[in-house]
Order: structure tokens, then C-alpha cells, then sequence
């Protein structure tokens, strides 16, 4: 992967990954950027994907600025065309680094997903970041702190990816207060974001886990923030794998400055940005089987060192509840 700092270098990586006339895919609120590109997709999320595909045609690739849905979006153009994909995150996501993606609707409700993008470089701008609103900036970097613990665990886990997980940790850890005190500190955003780089070097050289099927089966019925959902479940899914990978958790406790209770520190780091529990989003108790049974179901879990049953899940959302 090729990966710059600074939006000056932005032409550079371009070049270097072949892209010279791209699809811009961008939501409006980055029209003032001065990118370069043949044409724009400006609606972001969107579950047109074939026509942002046929969008392309004339580009030589595609450059996807934004968020996770913004990124998502490139990914499913890139599958969808064979394109390159050139990647400038705005939040802690780390969907730049991986091949597969999901796919919403306006309103942020899952329609579907898949994989085979070609991501061959990104671009980090941490000034492009200065403006983001706490929930979001420390729901995407929840997000990016639980591809670190499951880079741990995850069927798949390796040396490099356990390297990049627990710079990441460390980095998320410390930062993120930092960056909540003082939201526009660039120093601050500049050191999150670089964990969030090194989490998403841990998420494409690993898996994800339990956490994240979790995760994913809640936002992709109800909508609400990946991110967010990300930090509420970890903690119970970390004390959950703690009797199946032990030393797993210990070593990413460690990171985070807490060896014997990482998800206590989790939960305080989740903190920062509101919710810590799923009912304070809106989800009802009700719910929670169906959700837990679709969890079960998804690869994350089949990834976890312990597939967890349905009933089993149940319990961890109860417990998140």
C-alpha cells in the first residue's frame, strides 16, 4: 500500500498508483478541496452503486475522500469497474485498508456489500480532520481500537499485523482524551490518526471477530453508528475471549495502560464520546435475540477464537444493553 501524509502529496500517490483522470467520490461538504478530477459523485452514502460505477467510465480510477461511507462507496466503485482506488480518510475508520465493504442507503441502513476493491493508496491530511464532531471522532477511533484488539485474536492473527495492533492501541489510547480536550490541538489529531493507520494496517493484515459481527449486526438493521456500536460492544466480547485467549488480552491491555482490566478501559475511552450503552441509542431489550442470532451468522464471529452461539451473543448484548 501506498501511504502519504499531507494533502500536498496527494498528486505524488496518484501518480504513482497509475490514477491521473479519477472519479472524485466526495459529499458536498468537501467541495472547497482542490482535487483533481474528471468528474464527481457527490451522493455519499448511496446504494446506487451501479450507476456511481458507470459514473467512472472515462476515469482511470477512483479517489474516495470522506469517511467510512465515503470510502465504502470507492470500494464498492472499484469492485464494481476494476479500478484503483486512492483513499483520503477523514475519520478513524480504517476502511481505507481493506478490500471488502458494505453498502447503505441515504439513510444508513445496510443494503448489502461485498469485496474485490483495489486500494493501492492513501492519503493522510490531519488537518482535514480539525472539524470533526466528538461522537464522531471518538466513534471512528473506537472503531479503529477494536481492529487492534481482534488484529490480536482474530483466525489469521500474525506477527506483522500484532505489531501494527499494538502501535495502534498504544497511540488510539493516549491520544484520543487528548484530542477531546482540545478538538482542534493538530498535534493531537495528528498522532489518532496515525494509530488509526496502523489499526488499519492490523485490520488488512488480520480479521475481524466478535466485536464486530456484533457491531455489524445492530447498525445494519437499525443504521446507527458503526463506530460507536464498536466501542459499547468490545468490552464485554474482551472480558467474553478473555478465557479463550488470555494472553491475547493481556498484551492489548498492556497497550492501553491497563493489563488487568482492558475493557474497563475501553469503557471510559467510550465514554468520551457519549453512549456506553445500546439502549441509550434507542434499541430495545426486545431485539436483542433476533440481533444476536444475526450476529452468529456473520464472519467475524466464525473469525473469534471461540464461535459464540447464539444464546451466548445474546448474553454479550445483554450485557452491552
Amino acid at each position: 500500500m501506498i501511504v502519504r501524509w499531507g494533502l500536498a502529496a496527494l498528486p505524488e500517490a496518484c501518480v504513482e498508483a497509475g490514477v491521473a483522470e479519477p472519479l472524485l467520490v466526495a459529499s458536498e461538504r468537501w467541495d472547497g478541496l482542490q482535487i483533481r478530477a474528471t468528474r464527481r459523485w457527490r451522493e455519499v452514502p448511496t446504494d446506487r452503486v451501479a450507476d456511481a460505477a458507470t459514473a467512472a467510465e472515462g476515469a482511470d480510477g477512483v479517489l474516495a475522500v470522506g469517511g467510512g461511507s465515503a470510502l465504502d462507496l470507492g470500494k464498492a466503485i472499484s469492485a464494481a469497474t476494476g479500478l484503483p482506488l486512492v483513499s483520503v480518510p477523514t475519520t478513524y475508520s480504517g476502511a481505507e485498508w481493506t478490500t471488502y465493504f458494505g453498502v447503505r442507503d441515504p439513510q444508513r441502513l445496510m443494503r448489502g456489500g461485498g469485496g474485490g476493491a483495489r486500494p493501492v493508496a492513501i492519503v493522510y491530511e490531519p488537518e482535514l480532520t480539525l472539524d470533526l464532531p466528538r461522537e464522531t471522532t471518538v466513534g471512528t477511533a473506537m472503531n479503529a481500537l477494536a481492529h487492534c484488539a481482534e488484529a490480536l485474536y482474530a483466525d489469521g492473527h500474525n506477527l506483522d499485523a500484532d505489531e501494527h495492533a499494538l502501535a495502534g492501541a498504544r497511540l488510539i489510547s493516549e491520544w484520543l482524551p487528548r484530542v477531546v480536550e482540545s478538538p482542534r490541538d493538530l498535534e493531537a489529531r495528528t498522532e489518532l490518526l496515525r494509530g488509526a493507520c496502523h489499526a488499519g494496517a492490523a485490520l488488512a493484515g488480520s480479521m475481524l471477530a466478535l466485536a464486530h459481527a456484533l457491531a455489524q449486526a445492530v447498525g445494519g438493521a437499525t443504521g446507527l453508528p458503526h463506530g460507536t456500536l464498536n466501542g459499547i460492544v468490545l468490552p464485554p466480547v474482551l472480558r467474553f475471549n478473555a478465557a479463550f485467549v488470555p494472553d491475547a488480552i493481556r498484551r492489548f491491555g498492556e497497550a492501553i495502560g491497563v493489563p488487568d482490566d482492558p475493557a474497563a478501559r475501553v469503557e471510559a475511552l467510550t465514554a468520551l464520546g457519549g453512549a456506553t450503552r445500546l439502549r441509550e441509542l434507542g434499541i430495545r431489550a426486545n431485539d436483542l435475540a433476533q440481533l444476536a442470532a444475526a450476529a452468529a451468522q456473520r464472519g467475524g464471529n466464525h473469525a473469534n477464537p471461540h464461535v459464540a452461539s447464539a444464546e451466548e451473543i445474546e448474553r454479550l448484548l445483554r450485557e452491552a444493553w
